[in-house]
């Protein structure tokens, strides 16, 4: 009647998520669901409290509200609006995930996708482009450039560097020495805390199978046995699967674990690494940074050549690396060659 159509109301009320391929059929067992929900309260890894993750949780899940820092509260509804989508893949790998941003009438404002390619490494659809590109990735040229194994060893053999040498130099050439050493000993740390948190827990653990937790049990049992001097010729290996099944308990249960490379095998480093700190008295942080170089080395050549991700290549591409990784560590810190 010539009256103009009232301008659409942008702004954002409601966020949605969806979980496609191996997310979708794993989520809610690998806690998916759980981490995307504190992904949107504005929470991080690295700094949440793991002992107040179910509370968190509960909350949203009561209140049908997020509310990141710095932005307004959303409504985002987990029955509703976390949806796992089993029956469409996203095109660019197996874990991939859709972050819509609705208006208050259903209208979507945004959409984002993005891909968990292993390891922790999270990417858009843009730098996963990228890095199925033959361009170099970005941060600039490195002292020690190797992109496999013979490379690797026959620039340490010009070099006269280890293993660790060489990634300490590559990794100089995008931060300074105070940076990268604080964060190699926040990861040590971070490892180390899971395995004493997880020998300390008690209690089933989430999923409805009814599965207990059996690090602590196990644990003691060892230190009893201990202090009673008797030889046990297979005790490396019980104190080497004790921390394991803690961290892996604490990642089954929510906890921080460290990535190394995936969740998936998120045990294997930090029970080597927790064995030498408990069993070898001469291995100092200065080791123990040379210990996760050397680890780091060694996951980036799998992850370059082939892949560190079970949903594309299996249990093998997570523990066989985890493995190599921790054995390549601790052979550099016993005084091994590359």
């Amino acid at each position: 009647s010539g009256s103009w159509p009232r301008p659409h109301d942008a702004t954002v009320a409601r966020l949605r998520v969806t979980l496609h391929g191996s997310l979708a059929f794993t989520g809610i067992g690998h806690a998916t669901d759980r981490a995307v929900i504190l992904g949107l309260c504005g929470f991080v890894p690295a700094t949440i409290d793991p002992d107040r993750v179910d509370s968190l949780v509960s909350e949203v899940v009561k209140e049908g509200v997020v509310r990141p820092a710095g932005h307004p509260p959303y409504a985002f509804e987990p029955a509703r609006d976390l949806v796992f989508d089993r029956k469409h893949a996203l095109p660019g790998h197996a874990n991939g995930m859709a972050i819509e941003a609705l208006a208050k009438d259903g209208l979507m404002l945004l959409r984002r996708v993005y891909y968990s390619i292993g390891g922790g490494f999270v990417v858009d659809e843009e730098e996963l482009q990228r890095k199925s590109s033959d361009a170099p990735a970005p941060g600039g040229a490195v002292p020690y450039p190797f992109a496999t194994a013979a490379e690797m060893l026959a620039l340490a053999k010009r070099s006269g560097l280890s293993i660790a040498g060489m990634q300490r130099a590559n990794e100089l050439a995008s931060t300074s020495e105070a940076e990268m050493n604080a964060r190699l000993d926040a990861i040590a740390e971070a490892m180390s805390d899971c395995v004493r948190r997880g020998i300390r827990q008690e209690g089933v653990m989430p999923g409805g199978l009814g599965i207990r937790r059996r690090a602590k049990a196990i644990h003691d049992r060892l230190r009893a046995d201990a202090a009673t001097n008797v030889f046990q010729p297979l005790l490396a290996n019980d104190w080497l699967s004790v921390y394991a099944m803690a961290v892996n308990e604490e990642n089954a249960c929510g906890g921080r674990v460290v990535t190394a490379p995936t969740n998936g095998a998120a045990g294997v480093v930090p029970a080597v690494m927790e064995y030498v700190r408990q069993f070898h008295a001469e291995a100092g942080k200065a080791q123990l940074r040379d210990f996760l170089l050397t680890s780091a080395a060694i996951g980036g050549l799998i992850k370059r050549n082939a892949s560190i991700s079970g949903a594309e290549v299996g249990c093998q591409g997570e523990v066989g690396s985890a493995s190599a990784m921790a054995a390549a560590g601790l052979a550099a810190l016993m005084g091994g060659t590359p």
